[in-house]
């Protein structure tokens, strides 16, 4: 990020109503105009949680994110550059049901449209051009989709100041700053399960993950540094099993294995492979990488891969 950009975040929020998409446009108070949900970043957050507040706020739908539909940049009347990104995602049937919106004073009505009649309605060529993305993932039938995240531990104490053995080597004082840090950022990406590496340090990354979630932490040797190290890892199983699963979930491991996770993920997905696998995987401690797969046909490819780094 810029010092001189605005920086923003928001979605195309959609439901399939009788077979139909319907997306969900805004009719803003103050402006006269009809847009998409979007606001701009808090201090501390991520682009990803802002969306997620800012179509709550707005909408009072409680979303997940899914593929990113695009970026949008403008001027603002003061001359700084407006930029916005957005993700799609869908509101489920529960969602809708439990929307906390009323009319007030800066949004006076939400809408469901269908696409053709979205794309006449919205009021800027900036939203129109997000749209256009979301109705060409809608013509691929890539949609809805779920999230494989592929992340590394935070930072861990090093090598040299630490008696013990590496597998129980625990996270530096900035690492556990990083294991809070992620919290908000993969629960916006619906992650409701984690699959990790036994190592202590990998486990200590997504323990307040695991504590929101009051979920366990399923482990996993085969995608741990030993069994990569000693020639005996498995990310091929333990990819080919989330795949099957279909369900958001967040793989937690080693910078070595990191590109073993990839690659097989792609295979696992009938991806072509590329220069992505290489930059998906390379992660500095607490990053990671959203891979956005077709829920009724993951094996046609991924649909995107979104890259994250860590913020503290």
């Amino acid at each position: 990020m810029t010092e001189t950009a605005v920086y923003a975040a928001g979605g195309v929020v959609w439901r399939l109503v009788e077979g139909k998409y319907r997306v969900l446009l805004i009719h803003r108070t103050k402006y006269r105009d009809v847009t998409l949900p979007k606001g701009k970043v808090d201090p501390g957050e991520t682009l990803a949680e802002t969306a997620v507040r800012e179509i709550r706020e707005e909408t009072g739908i409680r979303v997940a994110l899914g593929v990113p539909v695009g970026v949008s940049r403008y001027r603002m009347p003061s001359s700084r550059t407006k930029i916005v990104h957005y993700w799609a995602a869908e509101a489920t049937d529960a969602a809708v049901r439990t929307s906390t919106f009323v009319p007030n004073k800066e949004i006076a009505a939400i809408e469901w449209v269908g696409l053709k009649k979205a794309r006449k309605h919205l009021s800027y060529p900036v939203d129109i051009e997000i749209l256009d993305e979301f109705v060409r993932l809608v013509d691929e039938q890539a949609l809805p989709t779920f999230p494989i995240v592929a992340l590394r531990h935070a930072k861990a104490r090093s090598r040299d100041e630490w008696d013990g053995s590496d597998t129980a080597r625990p996270l530096s004082t900035r690492g556990r700053r990083q294991a809070n840090a992620i919290v908000g950022p993969l629960l916006a990406f619906g992650i409701r399960r984690i699959v990790s590496s036994p190592a202590e340090r990998c486990v200590r990354t997504v323990t307040p993950l695991s504590a929101t979630l009051a979920q366990r932490v399923q482990l996993s040797e085969a995608i741990s540094q030993d069994a990569w190290e000693e020639g005996r890892s498995d990310a091929r199983t333990v990819v080919g099993e989330r795949v099957r699963a279909r369900r958001p979930v967040v793989l937690v491991s080693h910078g070595p294995v990191l590109p073993d996770i990839m690659h097989e993920l792609a295979l696992a997905t009938g991806t072509m492979r590329g220069s992505y696998l290489g930059s998906s995987s390379a992660l500095d401690p607490a990053g990671f990488s959203v891979a956005h797969i077709p829920v009724s046909h993951p094996g046609s490819g991924i649909v995107a891969i979104e890259t994250h780094e860590p913020q503290v």
